[in-house]
């Protein structure tokens, strides 16, 4: 397996065991009172619970033999993961209590989970190795520009940021773990296997994810032309969260790919500064 951009040797997955929002409940449109940016956070959150538990369930068919540093970076992944789908569970609650319908974007969650799990057992892996690195530079790209969360409800951003930091922290457990398990294929079947995977990652995201929000919207009052206008707006201009991870999506199909090439613990090291120190008059004003 290479090593030449494996994690950091000193980096220590870290289980951050919190609890978000169990105090108050948000309004319904809790990213600002808009239904834009509200419907794609929501339609997010509602594939965390299940998608992630797939991820554990990948990744540990294939933890035999790994080396011990893999070994532990995937015990402090699974357990990371278990406690996201324990937090966007509640707050996937939270939105059904405001009145939204998930249902049908749950569904679909599973229909997509179902179909890979009828593969054999690589497949799920290199689903999760993709998914977890679309999972990585959103968390980046949140992380390092303000304006994503610009007005959400403090409790709901928080989870965002705390759930961003932990997947940028275990970003190449996943693919090392794929590493491994290839280590006997030829280079060519490895890159072949993993870009077939993620272009079918990514048509199936960026389609689920619009039609979710746009499902959200709908019963929110907003749909046709305007529901369109908007949801891209957001996604593809201002804040344009889509536009701007182009570029780290494409390096997954570049010649040593590695998702520790890009060393962004400077965004987990901001956040611990930033939650350890005393909330500001804006942050009081806006928590009242």
């Amino acid at each position: 397996m290479s090593t030449t951009f494996a994690a950091p040797g000193d980096l220590t997955i870290t289980p951050r065991d919190r609890r978000f929002g169990r105090e108050a409940s948000a309004p319904r449109l809790w990213h600002g009172e808009r239904v834009e940016a509200t419907a794609i956070y929501n339609a997010l959150s509602t594939t965390f619970p299940a998608g992630e538990a797939f991820f554990v369930e990948s990744v540990r068919k294939f933890r035999e033999g790994v080396p011990p540093k893999l070994a532990t970076e995937i015990k402090g992944f699974t357990t990371q993961e278990a406690i996201h789908s324990r937090e966007h569970d509640a707050f996937n609650k939270r939105a059904q209590l405001s009145g939204y319908d998930l249902s049908k974007l749950e569904a679909q969650v599973e229909k997509r989970l179902a179909i890979t799990r009828d593969r054999p057992p690589i497949v799920s892996l290199a689903a999760t190795m993709a998914l977890e690195h679309f999972t990585a530079i959103l968390a980046h790209q949140l992380l390092a520009d303000p304006r994503h969360l610009n007005g959400a409800d403090r409790d709901a951003a928080d989870l965002w940021r705390w759930h961003a930091v932990e997947e940028i922290e275990h970003k190449g457990v996943a693919y090392d773990t794929w590493l491994h398990a290839t280590r006997h294929w030829p280079r060519s079947k490895r890159w072949k296997v993993k870009a077939k995977v993620m272009l079918y990652v990514t048509r199936n995201f960026l389609v689920d994810r619009t039609a979710g929000s746009l499902e959200l919207m709908r019963q929110d009052g907003v749909t046709g032309l305007t529901a369109w206008a908007k949801l891209l707006w957001y996604l593809w201009i201002r804040p344009g969260m889509f536009r701007k991870i182009a570029g780290a999506w494409v390096s997954f199909f570049l010649p040593g790919f590695h998702p520790w090439k890009v060393d962004d613990r400077h965004l987990l090291t901001a956040y611990a500064g930033a939650a350890a120190a005393p909330a500001t008059k804006r942050e009081v004003r806006s928590a009242a």
